[in-house]
């Protein structure tokens, strides 16, 4: 029995030390201090991307990005931005601006009569400045001076120089898609027409009236004018090519010696009326008025070289030769 008892106590003392000497703490071993947290890299961002066009004063016009704040000096301008959807991204206007309606709620900060509003551009902020041809050169350098971005946009002398407005100014305001598909949709509209007139067997001669206040005199356009451009390409002959210079009066005498086939009266607007200019003194032997063939015609879609140009050749080559648009 002592036996027992002696090895059951060693075994009791050497479970206990062997227990104890689990229990004990660890003497910690020597560690090397931990790195700093590295601060994750800041990513290198592309540049900007720049907006660059050269404008028809020969200006190369750089822009950080696409414009979302312009100003359209003239209705021209205002015509193509809403018709690319970019109407959202003026700021202001010029007075004659009256096209689409939405148009009208811009602010009007320059009128048709030379007269800018400085201050007033300065507060809207614009990123560009649409001017035009009939911008006068002094106000563009004032705008300018003011530290503005000024671009101008040239009269197109054809239909391919309307399509390149188009797009050029898409490009100004980041609307480039909309722009090739409107500047192709116009070009195939301008295709139908002149596939039309390929049937066209004669070439009439065709008046047209911008004012007639002094019908002795009337007002008309002459050559190197959308005017006369659009009355050749719609199958007609401008009488009024025959003056030397692009808008000039033209005498009753002259008139009656062309003996214009068609007359158009682009000053209905201002109240001359077809039956009213019918009843003009001498004017009862063109062959116009003896066949019924005096028309009332909307003159903004002739004068301003914009989208609507094309709405205006179609109507032109509908009067000029209704026999090939009957249906």
């Amino acid at each position: 029995m002592l036996h027992i008892t002696i090895r059951r106590v060693s075994l009791v003392v050497a479970l206990g030390l062997a227990l104890s000497a689990c229990g004990a703490p660890a003497t910690p071993a020597a560690s090397t201090p931990a790195a700093p947290p590295v601060a994750p890299a800041t990513p290198t961002l592309p540049p900007a991307p720049t907006v660059e066009a050269v404008d028809g004063a020969g200006q190369t016009i750089r822009l950080a990005g696409p414009a979302q704040r312009i100003v359209s000096l003239a209705p021209s301008n205002t015509e193509i931005l809403f018709a690319i959807d970019a109407g959202g991204q003026m700021v202001g206007r010029d007075e004659f601006s009256d096209y689409p309606e939405a148009a009208k709620e811009l602010p009007s900060i320059a009128t048709g009569m030379g007269k800018l509003n400085t201050e007033a551009v300065v507060a809207l902020e614009p990123d560009v400045i649409l001017a035009a041809e009939i911008t006068a050169p002094d106000q563009v350098e004032t705008l300018r001076g003011l530290g503005l971005t000024v671009f101008v946009v040239t009269n197109p002398k054809d239909f391919e120089g309307l399509y390149s407005n188009i797009q050029v100014l898409g490009t100004l305001c980041g609307r480039d898609a909309e722009a090739k598909g409107l500047a192709d949709e116009l070009r195939d509209r301008v295709t139908a027409v002149g596939q039309k007139l390929s049937a066209a067997t004669s070439s009439p001669r065709v008046f047209y009236e911008l004012d007639g206040t002094d019908p002795t005199k009337p007002w008309t356009s002459g050559p190197g004018t959308f005017l006369d451009l659009l009355i050749r390409a719609a199958g007609g002959t401008n009488v009024g090519a025959v003056l030397s210079s692009q808008f000039a009066k033209i005498s009753s005498e002259e008139l009656v010696r062309q003996d214009p086939q068609v007359i158009l009266l682009g000053d209905t607007a201002y109240g001359t009326t077809v039956e009213g200019v019918s009843a003009r003194a001498g004017w009862g032997t063109m062959t116009a008025i003896k066949q019924k063939s005096v028309h009332p015609f909307d003159d903004n879609l002739v004068s301003r070289p914009g989208p609507r140009m094309v709405d205006g050749l179609e109507q032109l080559a509908r009067l000029i030769h209704p026999e090939l648009f009957a249906q």
